[in-house]
Formats: C-alpha cells, sequence, structure tokens
C-alpha cells in the first residue's frame, strides 16, 4: 500500500517535479482575490496571514506523539482523552479548532485504524499535512472492505484474535489513535515516550516503536 507508486529521476539523479509555471486554475484565482480583498478592507493583513500560514507548517506528528506520551504517563489524562479528546488536547495548548476530536485506543484485542473515504479529513493540528497515500482513492476505499490486508501492507500482521475497528472520519470529526505503549518503557519520562510515538501508529497504520528500534 504505501509503496504503490514509483518516483521518476530527473537526469541530474533528482525526483522529477513538474513546474509550477501554468496558468492559475480558477480556485487559485478566486483564492487571490478574496485575499486582495479582505486586505483592502480592512479585514486582515499581509502580515496576519503569513503569520497563520507559518502557524500551519509548524504543525507536525510531535503534537500528536505528545498528547499519546501524556496518555500513556498521567492516568488523569488518558482518561480525560477518551471521554473528550477535543478538550483534553486543548487543555494541552493545542487549537484544534472547532472540530470534535475522538481519541481510540489499540489494545491486545482491539487495534484501531483511522480513514476518510470521502476525501482526506485528518487531525492536522496534531498530526501535521497528511501523508499522500491517506489522500489515494486506494487507501480509501480498501482500508474498509480489507484492513487486514492493508495493514499487512504497512507491515503490521495482527494475531487473528485482534479485531480491526476502522473509523470513518468526517469534515467536523477526526480521530487519533493511541497505540499500544511499548513494553519495556515503564519510568521513561514523556518527552523520551513521545520519541517512540510515529505518525502511522496515531493513524493506526503502524505500531509505536520499540526502546530498541528508537
Amino acid at each position: 500500500m504505501p509503496h504503490d507508486h514509483h518516483e521518476h529521476l530527473s537526469p541530474s539523479g533528482h525526483p522529477y517535479r513538474a513546474d509550477n509555471d501554468h496558468p492559475l486554475t480558477y480556485w487559485q484565482q478566486m483564492e487571490i482575490a478574496i485575499r486582495e480583498l479582505l486586505i483592502e478592507k480592512g479585514v486582515t493583513t499581509p502580515a496576519e496571514i503569513a503569520a497563520q500560514i507559518d502557524l500551519m507548517d509548524s504543525r507536525s506528528p510531535a503534537n500528536g506523539a505528545a498528547v499519546v506520551a501524556r496518555a500513556w504517563t498521567n492516568p488523569t489524562f488518558h482518561q480525560a482523552l477518551l471521554t473528550d479528546a477535543s478538550a483534553a488536547t486543548r487543555d494541552m495548548g493545542f487549537d484544534i479548532g472547532p472540530m470534535h476530536l475522538i481519541a481510540v485506543e489499540n489494545t491486545a484485542d482491539i487495534h484501531n485504524i483511522i480513514v476518510c473515504t470521502l476525501c482526506s479529513c485528518y487531525p492536522r493540528n496534531l498530526l501535521g499535512l497528511p501523508p499522500d497515500w491517506y489522500k489515494s482513492r486506494a487507501y480509501r476505499s480498501r482500508t474498509v472492505k480489507e484492513p487486514r490486508r492493508v495493514l499487512s501492507e504497512f507491515g503490521v500482521n495482527l494475531p487473528e484474535t485482534t479485531k480491526v475497528r476502522v473509523h470513518d472520519s468526517t469534515a467536523d470529526m477526526r480521530y487519533i489513535v493511541i497505540p499500544a505503549r511499548p513494553a519495556g518503557t515503564d519510568g521513561w519520562a514523556e518527552d523520551d515516550l513521545a520519541k517512540l510515538v510515529t505518525r502511522d501508529s496515531m493513524i493506526g497504520t503502524g505500531l509505536a516503536k520499540t526502546p530498541e528500534s528508537a
């Protein structure tokens, strides 16, 4: 699944990237027009727009990893996260906007995997930009029909006794997976535990790193 594409190399040996000099699309023209109108009317400023872009670019899986690490070490926060993930993550200082965030936990008996069958709804404030494969038609359709096979293609082979639950994100409801805490991490600090949490483990297509692999 994650390897169903091929990179084309340029003569220099670098991956080929098409020139971005084509005419503006209708939606690009609309974005420019609306942005310039908002600035002209004094609704916003170029500096405020640039600051918001920088904020969006700064979002990464490290945010979600910090949430997971706290859930692993703080029973009170762990319960709060499962009860109301939106409120719990806001209490940590992460602004997830108006969306409803749901945390689901992987155990020996249940493995959760996240998908958006309609488009690419994703908790970007906690995980950054979604990977290309998450947005692909193959992932969006196959994860619902054959989740175990998709997981195996990501290297996650589960016992038959483990139940797989597929969660479908929507425009106003997103999910984050709390992966199972790796063995041998008793007494670890939150910062060290966060280094074991991968983006894929918070989508459900991967597992947290072991102390040995980290």
